[in-house]
């Protein structure tokens, strides 16, 4: 259980710190998305991160059960797939970045996603009684 209260604290105030991020700096948010799939040595490094970060997450997290513990091995098995995902089908994610532009809605879909997720994490990881 300690593992997972570690990991919620960390993804929670990122997700948190990033979904306000999102929401007020917008414009600054997309030029960084924009530099981001023009970039192939950061998509790889994107990548890179995304598939090692789900690796420690599943190596020390790896935890099946009906509570809120589930979501810190979800997040460990979407960024294997999301980090295998970039490094084999780099030049997908400047399709993905069109979408962003044709429609700005989901950007701030996704940044209230992780606002609330970050908020459910930080809740879980500082102040639930376990």
């Amino acid at each position: 259980m300690q593992a997972s209260i570690f990991i919620a604290r960390i993804f929670g105030l990122c997700y948190l710190v990033i979904g306000i991020g999102f929401l007020f700096n917008r414009k600054a948010f997309e030029r960084v998305m924009e530099d981001f799939c023009r970039n192939a040595a950061l998509v790889f490094y994107g990548g890179l991160l995304a598939l090692i970060s789900g690796i420690a997450i599943v190596l020390v997290h790896n935890v099946w059960v009906c509570s809120w513990v589930v979501m810190i091995t979800l997040i460990g098995w979407i960024a294997i797939i999301k980090g295998i995902w970039i490094i084999v089908f780099p030049d997908s994610i400047a399709r993905f970045m069109r979408v962003y532009e044709k429609n700005k809605n989901i950007l701030v879909f996704h940044a209230s996603a992780a606002l609330i997720f970050g908020a459910v994490l930080t809740f879980f990881g500082f102040f639930a009684i376990m």
